[in-house]
């Protein structure tokens, strides 16, 4: 069995870049801007952002990134998303297919301050999930963090449940919680290799 069923990426991006609504609905919308303002720091050194579908998410992130290198496995995506990414003026982004977790970018000795996994794990088999889990928290840089943020609802794609999805990444050693938000619709957490809160690090607690 493959870790992701490629072939129904191909089929939903045929002739729609955002076929979810990425880019339109105020519930996406709302979830981005919650997921940004989950992160610790107001500036971003190096992101990775696997499963970068039509690059919206990709194009907020890299208002406050040096660099974010995004993937994903849909080539057609990926051509969405180097369009957006263009229309918007973003240099600092490299967009490229890989195929997870057998093509993530640690295996090239790559270390990012952020990994951003974002309605993507719930597609994936449980031990290639469990495999990215944990290149995720090998690859952050000293003082890294992860942020997650999935669906809550059924449908007929899921193959892990989003508390299986988080939990496997939970589990990693040399990680912290730095945020928990849990909605109707969507869980959305993150993780810091750096033990203190942000109000700590800023001498404020």
């Amino acid at each position: 069995m493959a870790a992701v069923d490629t072939a129904y990426f191909e089929r939903l991006y045929a002739g729609r870049e955002d076929p979810w609504g990425i880019s339109t609905h105020w519930y996406e919308a709302r979830k981005r801007a919650l997921l940004l303002a989950c992160l610790p720091s107001a500036r971003l050194g190096r992101v990775f952002e696997p499963g970068c579908a039509s690059g919206v998410l990709t194009q907020a992130l890299a208002e406050r990134a040096d660099h974010v290198f995004a993937t994903d496995l849909s080539e057609q995506a990926v051509q969405a998303a180097r369009r957006r990414l263009a229309d918007a003026g973003a240099r600092n982004v490299t967009v490229a297919r890989a195929v997870l977790p057998d093509e993530w970018p640690v295996a090239a000795g790559q270390v990012f301050d952020l990994v951003v996994l974002s309605e993507l794990g719930y597609y994936f088999d449980a031990p290639s999930w469990a495999r990215m889990a944990a290149l995720a928290v090998a690859s952050l840089a000293p003082g890294g963090a992860i942020v997650a943020c999935h669906w809550l609802h059924d449908f007929a794609e899921r193959r892990l449940d989003t508390h299986a999805v988080h939990g496997a990444i939970a589990r990693q050693a040399g990680i912290f919680p730095l945020a928990d938000h849990a909605e109707q619709d969507f869980l959305l957490q993150a993780w810091s290799r750096e033990p203190l809160s942000v109000a700590r690090r800023e001498g404020l607690a």
